[in-house]
């Protein structure tokens, strides 16, 4: 083969190569995401390039598009998105008023269990048309029902704190949270269904005063540090706290494999 055959077949794939990748760049929808969790659910399906805007409480370097409930209807119509994904805290009614006709608008659920959890990343695939993306939920159900049951609660008595300090809430057993804790072996001691404020105007005002009622073994706190509202925790019994990185649990979306990661990692303070 001439050096001029091999150029022009090098060229040739040079501009395949080329405009392969720009037609998956072309294919990717400019996406809106209206929560961290959606976005961290993107990020890990392999679409964060295609996200052109997030909501404020994210931590992409990226236009902000307001909130759930109080979305920036100015900015999102400025960003012409593809598809606008949101919860369905948000009513269909208001989420299609944001929406261009160009829009396309996914409203997503996942507070509930971590079927719904998978579910929001099926929907997403299918929305996006990502190849393959069925089997990778199914690898991801089988990811973190394998890295809970490698954790060995041992039938443990747990509470499920958001915080110490602020707005601080305590998961009940109809969250996806409570989910995890229980496919690890723990059993969630809350008998609220789903969330439970800890606050002064609330059926139990302290979070003291939930611990002596549930009378937990452990209390799991999603702070990376204890905070010194957490030094008023003082129970009538003892209660060991061990703080977990809320970043990694306290949202619905693949990012609790390294949530459960860090858990597993923690198993000596409850088994001793």
């Amino acid at each position: 083969m001439t050096l001029n055959k091999i150029a022009t077949l090098l060229l040739s794939v040079l501009l395949l190569t080329a405009s392969t990748a720009l037609a998956e760049e072309m294919r990717c929808p400019r996406i809106v995401s209206q929560a961290p969790y959606i976005t961290k659910s993107l990020q890990w399906l392999g679409l964060e390039q295609c996200i052109v805007g997030v909501s404020r409480y994210d931590t992409l370097d990226l236009p902000r598009t307001g909130g759930l409930l109080d979305p920036d209807a100015d900015m999102i119509a400025l960003l012409h998105p593809d598809l606008l994904i949101t919860s369905n805290w948000n009513s269909a009614e208001n989420a299609a008023q944001l929406a261009s006709q160009e829009t396309r608008v996914l409203r997503l659920d996942g507070f509930g269990s971590m079927a719904e959890v998978e579910e929001n990343l099926r929907q997403i695939g299918r929305a996006t048309h990502l190849p393959h993306s069925d089997e990778r939920v199914a690898r991801f159900h089988q990811q973190w029902q394998d890295a809970a049951h490698s954790i060995h609660g041992n039938g443990s008595r747990v509470l499920l704190l958001s915080s110490c300090s602020g707005s601080a809430y305590s998961f009940g057993k109809q969250r996806w949270l409570s989910e995890l804790f229980t496919e690890a072996g723990f059993i969630n001691v809350e008998t609220v269904p789903t969330i439970r404020s800890i606050n002064s105007g609330a059926e139990i005002p302290t979070l003291n005063a939930l611990i002596d009622q549930l009378h937990p073994d452990l209390l799991f706190i999603f702070e990376r540090d204890l905070t010194p509202q957490c030094a008023l925790i003082k129970p009538k019994r003892p209660i060991r706290i061990i703080t977990l990185d809320g970043e990694k649990f306290l949202h619905p979306a693949p990012i609790v494999l390294e949530g459960l990661s860090e858990l597993a990692q923690h198993q000596s303070e409850w088994q001793d």
